[in-house]
């Protein structure tokens, strides 16, 4: 029995990893009032261009910068598109997805892609602790750059200038403009920096865990990151919360088959989905959003 939740913890780990990454950039963009549709796209355009970096360069380390990088210019699009040139930024958002999502299945079918994957580290000592030492501390080592991440977005969003401005900007981006910070152009920071997180996050699901690249491999994934920081309230440790949970989900779905319970399939692989859903129904409304969320910024318009 103790094996296997250690198993399932291990899985939820792995699982919600990339959601965390993600996550982290979306919840800094959600803080400064924007919904970022696109981070689909930014995570599936960083699975598929970590692989072929890796491929081209023969490092799955540089794959992973590949992936940032692909996350980057999906988010520079995104944000030109919707602030200089004022496309609705959901409809970017929607168009950006199913363009990523295309392109990738048709580079896939004309590209030779070869398998990359980097390495495990177990910190001594720590990855031998009874039940929640391998889930913790026997990861793919990009898994611990959230641990210097999710405290630097923290440190950044309340204890810095930069982070007052981007959570005043989320709750009254009107008030922030009349000081003579440019509202629009933190906004487009912020997307650039979920580009680069969601990217990190889609590279690592494809050269962390898988080890290769799969037609749509993020499978709705960036929708669940929005749904996370939704249930997590618009903090950081409810929305990192968050991830672990519909990780869980998703580890449970794998395992239960594996521990000989017999459940509906098609239920077990909408469970995450589901319960994504039932997040934003039921959190969204019970929790406070930022003053402006989801609403677009137009200067003169309070």
């Amino acid at each position: 029995m103790i094996e296997s939740i250690a198993l399932i913890l291990a899985s939820t780990m792995r699982l919600a990893t990339p959601l965390a990454f993600a996550a982290a950039g979306e919840y800094i963009a959600e803080r400064a009032g924007m919904i970022n549709i696109s981070i689909e796209a930014m995570m599936l355009g960083g699975a598929f261009s970590a692989v072929w970096g890796a491929t081209l360069t023969g490092s799955p380390v540089l794959g992973l910068v590949f992936g940032m990088l692909a996350g980057l210019l999906i988010g520079f699009i995104h944000a030109n598109f919707s602030h200089r040139l004022t496309v609705n930024t959901y409809v970017v958002g929607l168009t950006l997805n199913l363009l990523v999502l295309g392109l990738t299945s048709f580079l896939l079918d004309v590209m030779d892609l070869s398998q990359a994957q980097v390495s495990k580290f177990a910190i001594p000592i720590l990855s031998d602790l009874p039940l929640v030492g391998d889930a913790l501390f026997n990861q793919r080592w990009p898994a611990y750059l959230l641990w210097i991440l999710i405290p630097g977005i923290w440190y950044a969003m309340y204890r810095t200038r930069w982070g007052l401005n981007m959570r005043a900007i989320g709750e009254n981006p009107s008030a922030v403009d009349a000081t003579g910070i440019d509202v629009l152009k933190r906004q487009r920071f912020a997307l650039l920096i979920v580009g680069v997180l969601s990217g990190l996050g889609g590279a690592y699901l494809s050269v962390g865990e898988v080890g290769l690249f799969n037609q749509n491999m993020t499978a709705a994934r960036g929708y669940v990151v929005i749904a996370a920081v939704i249930f997590g309230g618009w903090s950081l440790k409810g929305t990192m919360i968050g991830c672990l949970v519909f990780g869980a989900a998703d580890a449970m779905r794998l395992a239960l088959p594996a521990l000989g319970v017999t459940l509906n399939a098609q239920l077990l692989i909408a469970s995450p989905y589901i319960l994504a859903i039932l997040a934003m129904v039921l959190f969204a409304k019970s929790n406070r959003a930022p003053g402006s969320y989801g609403r677009p910024f137009v200067r003169g318009v309070v």
